[in-house]
């Protein structure tokens, strides 16, 4: 190593060979013109520096507080290879880049359960003289931007505002060469002072020292302590492997692009703590992985009004490093966003979306992909925790446009590339596409019509979701500009040739809209039937979360079953939300719904009940008295309609044999028929369960494929065998109910697939 820290590590000004009285008492610098103290020049203030002057407070209400918990390292590591290439260009051979960075944790509080931190950064770069120290009092500066140099950073001089965020102070103490000289500058600065000046730097010789820069920060800020960090353990946070870990992905891209601008670097973390005693990390240029692949990729351009391509492209190049996890101790994979070399947006949950991927291993390797490009440095903000001005989507632009990339164009177009990177095993976009097709019904087509690309990672319903909610953003805007188009009309003329314009656009813009409205409710119908039928599944097999648990004693099947075809103890004046479907489509249209309702009840319309009737006082009289002893009786669900039809639903608890409940579906037809004075003359009758004894159904006939029974019959009246009206019966097994109800979901699926074949 060429350069280490200062043997004094305190809270005052940071000292090396010169004393700290020499240096605070060394002449102001305005005394001097020309040879300065021991041969260093000064310019006197008032021909160059009387203006340079940083101003704290208001730099740092003007720039936002970084959310990255590791920016005021990677600002000083960055500075400090910046400072160092610097160096290098002026001065050809010197010896490899050398960063020391010091992390001291102290007690805060007499029962040191609250840390205090220090960190110290040391290089071997060019030191601050006159040109740098001009540019670090300068907020708003284009100093490296004219350099001209080979990977430094541009510049735009809001990193160093974080230090001031995070701490309360700062000392610097640089070594610079003045032409054949070589000086030092000091500086500290505390709050409650608000700027930096020119002349707060003292300047003495140094003859000998060796060039670089060393920057103390101190008093952690109590805002940043909770907003940043949340009040975790800083020791942890900043423990050495973790920052040598944190650096080698930060600057992985950098370091290799400059490995031999760099030499062989060395980079140390060191951190001392009041209790734990001091660690050491080391990060080398023999610590670098090499590149495993580059890709460059082109990204179309598009309208910011209209979206439409503009044929114009920007280039992205993707870098991926895979490092084999035996040699790598690498917390977790890492694809980000970068700007001017350095990751900027984390992008790794987009294409890992569980912790577990992210943070382990995929085949064998932690993987890093870097996305670079010119487009990327110039909308990175001044925090550099994201970018500014890049839209989700294009065509958002409005009246005065905007960009013409958005994050939606660049992923289609990287996408692809970083899937055949990062893969995890057990994905495939081949099962995702099937389980889109089978369980909701959304084709390849329809990705195709609303541009929905499957990302790495994607279950079958989140990219379900994306299709929807693309063509629910079509029809919104359908409707709006179909309503804009009417009030127009209204306001025209009909003798005016622009009320034909109007009509004729009005209808074009209607039929234009029509397959979106279809799509979108079709899709949406498909997606929550597709649902509900996966619900009743797993419930009839005991399977749902609710169902694990019996601490109550008494288990809940039916009840759950029940709830899923319909509410209990509601009927569809107080809930119009029901998926009755599931037994036949055409029980969705029944004029009422009642489910474990009093039959008294039951309204037949608006102004009159189930039991008003004109029939004949006789016939009333001979049903009275069975209708009263069997009051208190009422089926699971019960659905009427005008035409005189009544389906009556009963539900059994899995393992409750369902030929001991045949007699409830007759006596229920038997009280709705005679509750209804004649009213009601076809019964429909479904008892739902999952287990039957068939020895002991008499004229009940199985079904052709063999699931569940079926009975037909008249139904008459026990004592005067007058006919009541006509009974059908069925026996299901709730697997079949769910069989049932995926055929008839995959009629729509077929519908969907046949609208898109057609282009209607």
């Amino acid at each position: 190593m060429t350069s280490d820290l200062p043997p004094t590590f305190g809270r005052s000004v940071l000292t090396a060979s010169i004393p700290k009285a020499a240096i605070w008492a060394a002449t102001p610098l305005d005394r001097f013109v020309g040879a300065g103290q021991n041969g260093c020049r000064i310019r006197p203030l008032g021909e160059q520096h009387t203006n340079m002057t940083l101003d704290i407070r208001g730099s740092i209400k003007n720039t936002r507080l970084s959310k990255n918990r590791y920016v005021v390292f990677e600002e000083l590591i960055s500075n400090a290879i910046d400072s160092f290439l610097i160096r290098k260009k002026a001065e050809g051979a010197v010896a490899p880049l050398s960063i020391l960075i010091d992390v001291d944790f102290t007690a805060a509080d007499l029962l040191g359960e609250r840390e205090a931190m220090a960190v110290a950064c040391a290089d071997n770069g060019c030191g601050l003289g006159d040109e740098q120290l001009k540019a670090f009092l300068t907020k708003d500066t284009s100093y490296k931007d004219d350099l001209g140099i080979v990977g430094i950073g541009k510049c735009k001089g809001a990193g160093r505002i974080q230090f001031f965020h995070h701490f309360a102070e700062m000392a610097i103490d640089t070594r610079y060469r003045d032409g054949d000289d070589v000086c030092r500058r000091t500086m500290h600065f505390a709050e409650p002072r608000k700027q930096i000046e020119f002349d707060d730097f003292t300047t003495v010789a140094a003859p000998g020292a060796d060039l670089g820069t060393t920057i103390r920060l101190e008093q952690l800020k109590d805002l940043v302590r909770e907003r940043v960090f949340q009040n975790e353990r800083l020791s942890e946070i900043f423990a050495a492997p973790t920052l040598r870990r944190v650096t080698l992905v930060a600057f992985l891209q950098r370091l290799v692009g400059l490995a031999d601008e760099l030499g062989d670097f060395e980079m140390r973390f060191r951190t001392h703590h009041w209790t734990q005693g001091e660690k050491i990390e080391w990060l080398r240029r023999a610590d670098l992985p090499a590149i495993t692949r580059e890709v460059p990729v082109q990204v179309e351009e598009h309208d910011p009004r209209s979206g439409e391509g503009l044929g114009s492209h920007q280039l992205f190049t993707l870098s991926h490093y895979q490092l084999d996890a035996s040699d790598y101790d690498l917390p977790r994979n890492a694809i980000a966003f970068c700007a001017k070399s350095s990751p900027v947006k984390d992008i790794t949950a987009y294409y890992l979306r569980t912790k577990t991927e992210q943070r382990s291993p995929v085949g064998g390797f932690h993987h890093i992909v870097l996305i670079e490009g010119e487009y990327l440095d110039g909308h990175v903000n001044e925090q550099r925790d994201d970018f500014d001005d890049i839209p989700e989507e294009v065509g958002t632009g409005g009246l005065f446009g905007g960009e013409k990339l958005s994050y939606a164009a660049i992923h289609e177009a990287i996408d692809p590339v970083i899937e055949e990177m990062v893969a995890p095993a057990d994905w495939k976009k081949e099962d995702v596409l099937k389980d889109i097709l089978e369980q909701f019904g959304v084709g390849v087509g329809m990705l195709a019509d609303t541009e929905t690309r499957i990302r790495h990672g994607d279950s079958a319903q989140q990219v379900v979701e994306r299709v929807l909610r693309k063509y629910q953003e079509r029809v919104i805007n359908a409707t709006a500009e179909i309503f804009d188009l009417k009030e127009d009309i209204i306001n025209t003329q009909p003798d005016t040739d622009e009320f034909r314009t109007k009509i004729n656009e009005l209808s074009w813009k209607y039929t234009a809209s029509l397959k979106d409205f279809d799509m979108a409710n079709l899709s949406q119908l498909i997606v929550r039937r597709a649902a509900i039928v996966e619900i009743l599944d797993l419930a009839c097999r005991k399977q749902l979360a609710m169902q694990a648990s019996t601490a109550t004693g008494k288990r809940r099947d039916e009840r759950i079953i029940h709830s899923i075809f319909f509410p209990m103890r509601k009927d569809s004046t107080e809930f119009a939300d029901h998926d009755i479907w599931l037994l036949s489509e055409e029980y969705q249209y029944f004029d009422h719904i009642a489910s474990d309702k009093p039959l008294a009840q039951i309204p037949w319309s608006e102004t009159e009940k189930i039991f008003d009737s004109d029939i004949d006082a006789e016939f009333r009289k001979l049903l009275q008295k069975r209708a009263d002893d069997n009051a208190g009786k009422r089926p699971d669900i019960a659905l009427f309609n005008k035409e005189g039809s009544a389906i009556i639903v009963e539900f059994k608890a899995p393992d409750v044999s369902l030929d001991d409940h045949i007699g409830d579906l007759f006596e229920y037809a038997h009280l709705l028929a005679a509750k209804s004075h004649g009213k009601l003359r076809k019964f429909y009758c479904y008892l739902i369960g999952d287990t039957v004894n068939p020895l002991r159904l008499n004229n009940w006939i199985p079904f052709p494929d063999g699931k569940g029974y079926f009975q037909a019959s008249t139904m008459l009246d026990p004592v005067t065998r007058a006919p009541l009206g006509e009974i059908y019966s069925e026996m299901l097994y709730y697997d079949d109910v769910v069989a049932r109800a995926k055929k008839r979901i995959a009629v729509y699926q077929q519908k969907l697939k046949i609208d898109l074949r057609s282009g209607r």
